[in-house]
């Protein structure tokens, strides 16, 4: 645990990227490979059961530490977050502890979830009175699921690549979806020669960044593949030796839940790699159901008939990534495209379908059709580089992502939350609300589109002018009103307000509105007709 707590406060108390690495780096080097898998699978977001409630160890803390509870409470209230509060209330060891491996610590927390609370309550305070400071704030985050460090997957990919000498690339599809950390899995994840369980992953996906200033500047249109952007679910298709995986980029298997596209897939002329929009659309129809139909369908593991009429799924196939065990993704685009428009018109199959190229004289021409994508049920254009490999990640200058301007409504700020990690003490989770008649009803949650300084200065408002608490939650007084934009509007029976947005977020503390002047429900209502 000693290793892995030196690494968490390295990596805490680092900026640079850099040096994050090198801690990474060094980590990987210098740990068994039991603690190292372990210490691989929660920086990349893995989560043990929770092993007690807040409650449990508020109790569990006033007793090993002899403090009231309203002076824990006071301290958790200025501290912020429930690990670190616990950590700190507690004095160090008098002797030195022993250092217990990390899979130590977490096999003896599994063990222990779900029995009994005094088999649990042992297990903590044992924690709790032998491990110095900065290993019990390890523990303690362990245990509560709050494990959060300042350090993305793939900066601890690159880290496993230096250490390794593999490439990236490699080791990213190797590390996606679920895995079990195990000493054997970090074995074939830095294994130097191709492992027959590579090939029954998918490949790390390319992602378009969105685009700065004009396209013009990007040069020749004819240099460039245009498509429609689909508001959709990014996949891949996997058909190998006649079995097919469809895997979400959100690291997800979706096999079953949609069978008319894995029974399409079986009847490929040849083995293939597909990466794809995963759409709900009638055949026939013009243009895509909402984005809210395909919701109703993702999580059913076998869809009845009425789910499967309701909204059939459609793939919409705009690359080829392997073809006949042939690894396609650093030959250009364009060669792609072309061996993929042939395994797709050979299919015949609405289930899998080619998205269409999108045909522009220039980007004055490629600028109108744009401004008309929400009446084609999309977001906007995609600008593809026609030379372009398939690179992994969002590597900026052969993909771009060209979207309409969002959909705007001024709302007003209802309800407020404490954020998480570094912001657990300031209120920077917001509920805004529209006018229905007299009646503000709520419609979206935003959390991200205020600067540093306007978050401290709405945090101070907040704690003074609120109106009633539930819980972590406070509603205040209704007076600020806001920009909101979002990508998209759906009717939803789920909601309270019968309008669901999607991917709201804050443009702007309007200052000069007064919260009479907020929209209407029924404007949002108009905008999702």
């Amino acid at each position: 645990m000693r290793r892995f707590a030196a690494l968490f406060e390295a990596l805490d108390r680092s900026t640079a990227t850099l040096d994050k690495r090198a801690a990474l780096v060094a980590y990987f080097r210098d740990a068994p490979p039991e603690d190292a898998v372990w210490g691989l699978w929660l920086l990349s977001g893995g989560k043990l059961a929770r092993i007690a409630n807040s409650t449990e160890l508020r109790d569990w803390i006033v007793e090993a530490s002899g403090l009231p509870l309203w002076l824990v409470e006071d301290n958790y209230a200025h501290v912020g977050d429930l690990a670190e509060t616990l950590a700190l209330l507690l004095e160090d060891p008098a002797t030195a502890p022993v250092d217990r491996p990390l899979h130590e610590w977490v096999a003896r927390l599994r063990a222990v979830a779900g029995e009994a609370a005094d088999v649990r309550r042992d297990v903590v305070v044992d924690a709790w009175r032998t491990l110095p400071y900065a290993q019990r704030l390890v523990f303690n985050k362990l245990m509560t699921g709050a494990l959060r460090v300042g350090v993305s997957t793939r900066v601890v990919q690159q880290a496993l690549a230096e250490f390794s000498g593999l490439d990236i690339a490699r080791i990213a599809q190797r590390m996606f979806g679920r895995w079990e950390p195990s000493p054997e899995f970090l074995r074939d994840l830095l294994h130097p020669d191709e492992l027959p369980s590579d090939r029954q992953q998918p490949y790390p996906f390319f992602l378009a960044s969105p685009i700065d200033g004009e396209p013009a500047a990007l040069g020749a249109i004819d240099d460039w593949l245009l498509e429609w952007k689909w508001d959709g679910i990014r996949l891949q298709l996997i058909r190998r030796a006649g079995e097919t995986a469809l895997w979400s980029r959100g690291e997800e298997r979706l096999d079953g839940r949609f069978p008319e596209i894995e029974r399409a897939a079986l009847r490929l002329a040849r083995d293939a790699v597909i990466d794809g929009e995963l759409m709900a659309w009638r055949a026939g129809e013009a243009q895509p159901l909402p984005f809210t139909a395909l919701q109703t369908r993702i999580q059913r593991r076998k869809p009845g008939p009425k789910s499967l009429a309701d909204a059939p799924a459609r793939v919409l196939a705009y690359d080829l990534l392997e073809l006949d065990g042939v690894d396609l993704r650093e030959r250009p685009l364009d060669a792609r495209r072309t061996a993929l428009a042939e395994l797709v018109d050979a299919l015949d199959d609405p289930a899998i379908a080619l998205s269409p190229t999108v045909r522009a004289d220039d980007w004055a021409h490629a600028a109108q059709l744009r401004e008309a994508s929400r009446e084609r049920g999309v977001e906007g254009l995609m600008l593809k580089r026609r030379a372009s490999p398939y690179q992994m990640g969002r590597k900026r200058g052969d993909w771009w992502k060209w979207k309409v301007d969002p959909l705007t409504i001024d709302a007003v700020l209802v309800y407020a939350q404490s954020g998480h990690g570094r912001r657990s003490t300031l209120y920077t989770d917001y509920t805004f609300a529209l006018w229905d008649g007299d009646a503000l009803v709520p419609v979206a949650k935003a959390y991200s589109g205020l600067d540093d300084k306007e978050i401290a200065t709405l945090d101070r408002w907040i704690r003074a002018h609120t109106r009633e608490r539930f819980g972590p939650v406070r509603s205040v007084d209704a007076v600020q009103v806001f920009e909101l934009g979002f990508e998209g509007v759906n009717r939803s029976p789920r909601h309270k307000s019968g309008i669901a947005v999607r991917f709201p977020r804050i443009l702007r503390w309007r200052h000069d509105k007064p919260a009479a002047e907020a929209d209407r429900l029924e404007t949002l209502r108009a905008l999702a007709s």
